[in-house]
């Protein structure tokens, strides 16, 4: 023989933030295993927190590095660094930061969102046996860790499989998380098997996808595959049929419409926290995959897939602002919310200009804060029975009626929350909306502009709705019904006694932060976009093939 083996080069530094994440997860099932049920949540939580925060550190530190010399390639091809990718994890680090001290808040009740036995048939025995010896379960951490894990590779994939890979690994945690909720235990179950068998079919398209693009170009690299199509004349059926797949398989994780329907049940049945860290964290991921694929790949076919993206991207808008006009709970409404958001963000991915990739991530981290510190509040509005005993989330509208007076600051950080949602001026929300419209103007697609103004200017309708309801509207007496099987809305104070109605429990402090720190995000952004807008509008928001 004289050939022999040669060890591949692997840049580690490269990969720091994503092993710091994954190490951390894989500490986190020793920890499990090892370390006894007293001490096992604080030290789950601080290694959670101490491997994001990491995260963050080492995607810092390769910064400068990563954007003077244009991107880091990695393993081959299979992981690309370059400036798109490092915002986008940095993102989806500090977001799973947030969300993790909302998931980690017990409250004044003493408990937190998740089951103390998920396996457990809901109302058995068992399951009453393990609620009774104070059991938690403390496997959403590692689990967490292994999505936000699978998130950042989904950004920095270079080739399809890793790609693939990547899908999977951040949407199994996620399907055992949707149905670990400790209460409305059987919805939550309903909703994580509606995502996993979805999920599945998805991935399915997706690789199938994935085989008929190998097919086409001979490879799974993005850049083979950019190159191959340059060099097409006329329609491909290979090439157009695999793109649509796996355009179909990332459309998905987005939520866009007709692929949305897995959206409004997860969002509603899934635990509350994790809600919120799904709806940022994996959009955040799923948008920077498919900025990637539309940058990289689709300009050569373009004009092939145009009306196909254009259709998908005027009905996402117009379902999600239509159906959540019609919405009761507060949950379902935020989902349908992620719908039109979905819309609006991909206005900025059809365009195909260089402003798109900055104007996208910027929405995304608009939407992302708000996202996560609109459910972080939607977690400490809750049922309470007659006797006082606190229950779970009130999720009807009419349960939120007077929340403003009883709870002015609570009240006046939803509302901004929500006005960032509809774009009102001042707030993060409409700086993001005016990038991703003005980039589409410059690509040629001023109609889905027009088409995102019309559907913004609908959807603030659901949005100041919920304003009234909490500022300008009493809640109902006791006795009077609120919409819900717990009976009257009545809001009262954090550990009021008295009639079933609704209380505002008291956070330990962790949900209080995030709340903070994603308003503050919400404001300075809204007021002060121009120097972040001035980094994404520079060099580092192009791609390396």
């Amino acid at each position: 023989m004289t050939g022999g083996f040669t060890a591949p080069q692997i840049d580690w530094a490269a990969l720091a933030p994503i092993l710091i994440v994954l190490g951390a997860g894989v500490i986190g099932v020793l920890v499990e295993a090892f370390v006894p049920r007293g001490p096992r949540r604080t030290v789950q939580l601080a290694l959670a927190l101490v491997a994001t925060a990491g995260a963050v550190v080492a995607l810092a530190a390769l910064w400068d590095g990563v954007t003077q010399d244009g991107g880091t390639v990695v393993l081959g091809g299979s992981v690309i660094l370059d400036g798109p990718s490092l915002l986008l994890q940095g993102l989806v680090a500090v977001l799973t930061l947030l969300s993790l001290l909302v998931v980690a808040d017990r409250t004044a009740t003493g408990e937190d969102a998740f089951a103390p036995s998920a396996a457990a048939v809901p109302g058995s025995d068992y399951e009453q046996l393990a609620r009774r010896q104070g059991v938690v379960q403390t496997e959403v951490y590692p689990l967490i860790l292994f999505a936000a894990g699978g998130m950042m590779i989904f950004t920095a994939a270079g080739d399809l499989l890793t790609m693939f890979v990547a899908l999977e690994v951040l949407s199994l945690p996620l399907y055992l998380l949707s149905g670990m909720a400790r209460r409305r235990r059987l919805l939550s179950q309903e909703a994580a098997m509606k995502y996993f068998l979805l999920g599945a079919f998805s991935s399915a398209l997706f690789l199938f996808g994935v085989a008929l693009l190998y097919g086409f170009a001979g490879s799974v690299r993005l850049d083979a595959i950019a190159e191959a199509t340059a060099t097409v004349v006329g329609l491909d059926p290979l090439l157009l049929a695999g793109a649509v797949m796996v355009l179909v398989g990332l459309l998905f994780k987005v939520g866009a419409v007709p692929f949305h329907s897995w959206t409004p049940d997860v969002y509603q049945g899934a635990p509350t926290p994790i809600t919120g860290f799904m709806a940022a964290c994996t959009k955040v991921a799923a948008f920077g995959a498919l900025l990637r694929v539309v940058y990289v790949v689709v300009p050569s076919i373009h004009w092939d897939l145009r009306p196909v993206l254009w259709a998908i991207v005027l009905l996402t808008m117009a379902v999600g602002t239509v159906v959540a006009l019609v919405q009761t709970d507060m949950k379902r409404i935020l989902a349908y919310s992620a719908v039109a958001h979905t819309g609006f963000i991909l206005t900025g991915v059809v365009a195909l200009e260089k402003s798109g990739i900055g104007s996208v991530i910027f929405y995304l981290t608009a939407y992302g804060a708000a996202t996560v510190g609109a459910f972080a509040i939607v977690t400490l509005v809750r049922e309470k029975a007659a006797d006082g005993v606190v229950l779970g989330e009130a999720t009807h509208l009419s349960q939120w009626a007077g929340l403003g007076r009883r709870n002015p600051w609570l009240a006046v950080a939803f509302s901004l929350f929500l006005l960032s949602f509809a774009g009102i001026p001042l707030t993060a929300g409409f700086i993001g909306k005016f990038a991703v419209f003005s980039s589409a103007i410059e690509g040629d697609a001023t109609p889905l502009a027009v088409a995102g103004v019309v559907a913004s200017a609908v959807a603030v309708f659901f949005y100041v709705r919920i304003i009234v309801l909490m500022f300008f509207t009493d809640a109902p007496r006791s006795g009077e019904p609120a919409g819900t099987p717990a009976g009257p809305a009545a809001v009262t104070g954090a550990g009021d006694t008295g009639a079933a109605g609704v209380t505002v429990v008291r956070s330990e402090g962790l949900t209080t932060v995030t709340i903070v720190v994603t308003a503050a995000l919400t404001v300075l952004l809204g007021v002060f976009p121009a120097p972040v807008l001035d980094v994404l509008t520079g060099e580092v928001t192009r791609f390396v093939p």
